[in-house]
């Protein structure tokens, strides 16, 4: 069984280059695991949610192909600046609050630039039963 995700999961992302780690703001009705908030699917939001992987390297994104263009071809990352605009897949079908699925260890969303987000450490007990 997966794990639930909590706030401070570690996170990467294809195209970055450092780990990224979840925040978890309250909002709606707050369930507790292991005394940190969890995180549900909808908890997907740039800059807020998911803070930047370090610098970008894929050249679908506008600011790595401008650099790169100018670089005469070569590769040049660009900072970090998630662009996701779906919630995360799959939610728990155990675990939910407000009606809104849990996060889990499994759970991935996608930047508009085509990297993939995946949980690598989700802070919390595996789900049972």
């Amino acid at each position: 069984m997966p794990d639930l995700v909590v706030n401070g999961a570690a996170m990467t992302c294809t195209f970055g280059v450092a780990p990224s780690t979840l925040t978890v703001v309250p909002s709606g009705p707050i369930l507790q695991a292991g005394g940190q908030l969890l995180a549900r699917v909808v908890d997907f939001t740039p800059m807020l949610n998911v803070a930047p992987f370090g610098m970008c390297t894929t050249p679908s994104n506008p600011q790595v192909a401008a650099a790169t263009s100018a670089a005469a071809g070569v590769l040049t990352p660009q900072p970090c600046i998630p662009v996701i605009t779906a919630p995360w897949t799959p939610g728990s079908p155990k675990v939910s609050a407000g009606g809104i699925p849990a996060l889990t260890s499994t759970s991935t969303c996608t930047c508009a630039w085509g990297g993939s987000i995946a949980i690598v450490q989700a802070g919390q007990a595996k789900v049972t039963g």
